[in-house]
């Protein structure tokens, strides 16, 4: 007996792609699917989802894709068998005390992503891996057709953002890049404010966030029995396993991958993927970016976290218009654009401006109004559903996060980098320009 769920969402996801041109792009798709074409609430009205990376962001991301009632998650996928198991459970949990859905099986879980992007009957996937690790996985997903929920930042390299964002546009799948920002009216407000010029002419833009602690030595350690640790490095060169280098460490929440270069850049991809993507926002660049970025940062002379700690950048744009990026002891947290009339500053759960009167201002037709949404993934949930693009599309995220990845080389480097957002090349620095990308271990290729 055919399983009713799989063979209508089957039914669904043939209803979308008949509705796409040859080329990847929507053809004449309705600007909301009717309910009556699947039934509301119908098992096959709701899009099966797949979590790829369930561990400390990914098991928050996937319950909160769990509270939406049209989304089922119906497989989860780790290298850890230990997080595997307890991403099942709260799977499981959550539907039975929420009464099982009509059709629903139970969530099955996978070692390796590639069985899971396998199946045609899951719609789309949610990727929360190491930075190190989006890149292979969306980029598959994308031509496997499965729409993506995909962590920032959008990959760990440039030229992965550039081979992701056409791979989304070929094969006409729908990805939100996790800059939950874009789903928060006051950074939308602030952005707004700059667009229509209400602080005068833009002049400068500084951003401010945190930064990374150094360690010691660790020795080498027992690689745990539930990971497979092989697998977790992937692409990335072969090192031992030490628990502190890769697991979260108990003196700071955070995992250890965040703060070794081998897997992340760190802070300025971790919060600048988020500030900087607003300071875009703001500023109108976000298919653009920077064509000259300079800076310095402090480096452990030893120890296995070897990230930048304190920062400072300097970004200018073709427009004249620049930006400083530090640390937030120098900075304040956040983004502040400043003008030729006022300033205004946001960051999270916090807005001001001078005059303070600016965060009264009101829109009127003839202004620029920026993409709205209150709630990131139902922002994705919805563009599944119309094929609209969502408020955080990958190209967005790629010209962020590359303005990020400059920033990290010109930290490394220690030069000036010029950069040609339009080429998306860098200029008449060979070694620096080698840095937009990166080997692969074998197996693993892009």
């Amino acid at each position: 007996m055919k399983d009713k769920t799989r063979q209508r969402t089957t039914d669904r996801r043939t209803f979308i792609k008949r509705s796409l041109g040859t080329a990847g792009t929507i053809a004449a798709f309705p600007s909301i699917v009717p309910a009556a074409v699947f039934g509301k609430n119908s098992p096959g009205s709701r899009i099966t989802l797949g979590c790829i990376g369930v561990g400390r962001m990914g098991f928050d991301d996937m319950k909160g894709f769990l509270e939406h009632d049209d989304i089922q998650v119906v497989a989860v996928c780790d290298v850890d068998t230990w997080r595997l198991e307890n991403a099942k459970k709260e799977v499981e949990t959550y539907y039975r005390q929420k009464g099982n859905r009509a059709g629903y099986t139970g969530c099955d879980t996978y070692t390796d992503f590639r069985e899971l992007l396998a199946r045609n009957d899951i719609d789309a996937v949610q990727i929360c891996t190491p930075d190190f690790w989006h890149a292979l996985p969306a980029i598959e997903a994308a031509r496997a057709g499965k729409d993506i929920f995909l962590q920032k930042p959008l990959t760990f390299r440039i030229d992965e953002g550039r081979i992701l964002s056409d791979a989304v546009a070929r094969y006409g799948v729908i990805l939100q890049v996790g800059s939950q920002q874009r789903s928060d009216a006051r950074f939308r407000h602030a952005a707004e404010l700059v667009r229509n010029g209400r602080i005068g002419t833009l002049k400068h833009v500084k951003v401010g966030f945190g930064r990374d602690p150094f360690t010691g030595d660790h020795p080498v350690t027992p690689v745990p029995a539930e990971l497979d640790y092989e697998f977790w490095l992937g692409p990335a060169p072969y090192r031992p396993y030490i628990e502190e280098r890769v697991h979260p460490v108990k003196s700071y929440d955070r995992p250890g991958w965040l703060r070794t270069d081998d897997y992340c850049c760190g802070m300025i991809t971790g919060w600048g993927s988020h500030h900087l993507d607003s300071a875009h926002w703001g500023m109108g660049m976000e298919y653009s970016g920077p064509v000259r970025i300079s800076g310095t940062a402090e480096y452990a002379r030893e120890g296995i976290w070897d990230v930048h700690g304190a920062f400072n950048l300097d970004y200018t744009y073709a427009n004249g218009v620049t930006m400083n990026v530090t640390h937030n002891e120098i900075n304040r947290q956040g983004v502040m654009f400043e003008g030729s009339e006022g300033w205004v500053h946001v960051r999270r759960g916090f807005i001001d401006a001078d005059p303070a009167s600016l965060l009264q201002e009101t829109f009127g037709p003839g202004d620029i109004r920026l993409y709205k949404s209150s709630n990131h993934k139902r922002n994705f949930i919805d563009c599944m559903k119309t094929r609209r693009e969502p408020v955080a599309p990958v190209e967005i995220g790629h010209r962020s996060c590359s303005a990020c990845i400059l920033g990290y080389i010109a930290m490394r480097t220690g030069r000036t980098i010029h950069w040609d957002p339009e080429k998306e090349q860098i200029l008449d620095d060979p070694a620096a320009a080698a840095m937009t990308s990166r080997p692969y271990r074998s197996p693993w290729r892009l």
